[in-house]
């Protein structure tokens, strides 16, 4: 079984750190993969890490200005700058 299709069967069954471990190890062989860094950067998401999803998303797109990862992050971005007094003023 190749890496790629490692990392997404671990995901598919919630083992979200391992699979986190073979895209950091993918990483270490190509650090210029964009592909890569916009599946570690959802991964990241997915846990919770909404800072580091940022940064891999904007990696990303700096090394492929046509990755998906341009939607990714603009979409972080919108809901990072989302504010609803609403919600904090009952």
């Amino acid at each position: 079984m190749d890496k790629d299709q490692k990392y997404k069967t671990l995901v598919s069954s919630g083992r979200y750190v391992e699979a986190m471990a073979v895209l950091d190890s993918l990483l270490e062989m190509n650090p210029a993969d964009d592909r890569v860094l916009f599946e570690r950067g959802k991964l990241r998401w997915r846990m919770g890490d909404r800072s580091g999803a940022m940064g891999d998303y904007a990696k990303a797109v700096e090394l492929n200005p046509d990755s998906p990862a341009v939607m990714a992050l603009e979409q972080a971005r919108d809901i990072a700058d989302f504010f609803n007094p609403d919600l904090y003023n009952p």
